[in-house]
């Protein structure tokens, strides 16, 4: 992947915004558990980065995949991983199934003020008992009517306890498994709908986690994104999005880690020289870098092709699976290094080695992603 002047200078701005409007108020924002979305997406969404791909008509910046992949790059060197991943929620998660199923009056009262900023959204598809078996959920939504009346419970909902809307995950009909499942746009201000509690959680702290109730939610069928029945599908589609911002956003974040570690050891000094003398530190770093170099590749071929319309159903499974598998290498090589000081809260590595943990759970975790390659190589069919 190439990126022209128009890329180097939107990641500039990109860049600015997590330095000034991010990186300052992290430890503030990680002790709170949450982050003020309302306030910091309108920031965003003024440099055009909470719409990047979206249609002009419906307020979107029209551009291409690339653009996203530089978006998610400069959010991946931010001091935590927590809001970087609110914002991809808002970007990449929440908003793709709207923007290419929706109906025009949908985009026009969600998806438009979701790019502006002015409302927080949230993808709800996992529950207690449903997280990586999408077929395994549970909440209902029935039919009364010209309104669904949805009931269950949804968990591990990322800006649940801010979220303006939820693109929701429902069975809408008795048909067994994936079938029967339609994806719906719920106001969080609709009576029966509450926020069950906040997730305390090991990292991402900054980002608000949510188990949600909804008890009898009556929103109007109109408010179906698609095609009732076919949400399984269409979630299936926005996954790909989720793990290739994650994809771009890991790698980053693991080769600043590097170069953080790099510098500190090249200023530690031990036994009268400084730690980057040692051979051994040197390679375990280069053979990192290396690592690092060859899934950031591959991450832009996969961008290459999502920009050219193919399917990426296949490259975004392995970059997935290879990006959360070494940010955890990355991660434990940082601590490592640092020493004591790794282990202490004073520097960024702990926060670091707690968030990178994730990579591997959210979005599919790494068994589901092997599964999913296992199934497109042929095997487990008889």
């Amino acid at each position: 992947m190439r990126f022209g002047p128009e890329h180097e200078q939107f990641r500039k701005v990109v860049r600015d915004v997590v330095e000034n409007e991010i990186n300052p108020h992290v430890d503030e924002w990680e002790a709170a558990g949450t982050f003020p979305a309302h306030e910091l997406f309108p920031k965003l969404a003024a440099i055009g980065a909470l719409g990047l791909e979206y249609d002009p008509d419906h307020g979107g910046q029209g551009a291409d995949h690339s653009y996203t992949v530089v978006l998610a790059e400069e959010l991946g060197r931010a001091d935590c991983a927590g809001v970087p991943m609110a914002i991809a929620v808002q970007t990449s998660m929440a908003t793709p199934a709207l923007a290419r199923f929706g109906s025009d009056e949908l985009k026009t009262a969600y998806l438009e003020p979701a790019m502006r900023g002015e409302m927080v959204c949230s993808i709800a598809v996992s529950e207690p008992d449903a997280g990586s078996d999408v077929a395994g959920i549970r909440t209902r939504a029935r039919r009364d009517g010209d309104d669904w009346v949805i009931t269950g419970r949804k968990m591990w909902i990322t800006n649940g306890t801010q979220a303006d809307w939820l693109c929701l995950l429902a069975r809408t009909s008795d048909e067994p498994g994936y079938q029967g499942m339609s994806m719906i746009v719920v106001p969080t201000d609709s009576p029966g709908f509450s926020v069950g509690r906040a997730i305390e959680k090991m990292g991402n702290r900054s980002s608000d986690t949510a188990e949600l109730v909804l008890d009898e939610v009556r929103v109007p069928v109109s408010h179906t994104i698609g095609e009732p029945g076919r949400g399984f599908q269409q979630q299936m589609a926005q996954f790909q999005d989720e793990r290739m911002i994650g994809s771009y956003m890991a790698v980053s974040g693991a080769r600043r880690a590097l170069d953080r570690t790099i510098d500190y050891l090249r200023q530690r000094e031990a036994f009268g020289k400084p730690l980057l003398a040692n051979q051994h530190l040197q390679y375990r770093l280069a053979e990192l870098v290396a690592e690092v170099d060859v899934v950031h590749e591959y991450c832009h071929a996969a961008a290459d092709r999502m920009v050219a319309g193919e399917d990426v159903t296949r490259m975004a499974t392995i970059a997935k699976l290879k990006a959360g598998r070494l940010v955890r290498e990355v991660a434990d090589a940082a601590v490592q290094f640092h020493g004591g000081m790794g282990y202490a809260e004073d520097l960024w590595v702990a926060r670091y080695f707690r968030d990178a943990r994730l990579v591997s759970i959210g979005g599919g975790a790494d068994e589901v992603m092997l599964r999913v390659l296992s199934l497109l190589e042929g095997m487990g069919k008889r």
